[in-house]
């Protein structure tokens, strides 16, 4: 893959997760990378995007800015939001948390997210607020 062909989505058109996914789509469908050998590994991505991105709105003071960018090996993701607190459980073992499996509805998106992807950073941004960058194999 070229230089010219990582493409990264513009943070402003995306406001919801709604919006990010279909951007990883187009992203992916551009670059021919719809999922026809590891269908699995698009949904992965997806449900990254997703968890993300939907942190960022409801826990971390509004989405302040989102990349996608196609590689080689998968999807580099960078969510960035208003808000300098990093989850308890960023660098976990994607394990959920005892108190998590008895009818809890919320508190599963960190561990997916740990799970699905590697190289999950936590990054403080200059002026407030954090970017989460992850990377999602395709393979």
């Amino acid at each position: 893959m070229t230089p010219a062909d990582r493409t990264p989505t513009a943070g402003g058109a995306i406001t919801s997760a709604a919006t990010a996914r279909d951007h990883v789509r187009e992203l992916l469908r551009e670059h021919g990378r719809t999922g026809g050998e590891n269908p699995d590994a698009v949904v992965d991505v997806l449900l990254v995007v997703s968890e993300l991105v939907t942190n960022a709105i409801r826990h971390g003071g509004g989405l302040a800015g989102f990349d996608a960018t196609l590689t080689d090996g998968g999807v580099r993701l960078a969510v960035r939001d208003n808000s300098d607190v990093v989850p308890a459980q960023a660098y976990g073992t994607g394990e959920i948390p005892r108190t998590h499996r008895a009818h809890r509805t919320n508190g599963y998106g960190w561990p997916l997210i740990i799970r699905i992807s590697d190289a999950v950073t936590v990054e403080p941004c200059p002026g407030g607020g954090k970017t989460i960058r992850v990377f999602v194999p395709l393979t």
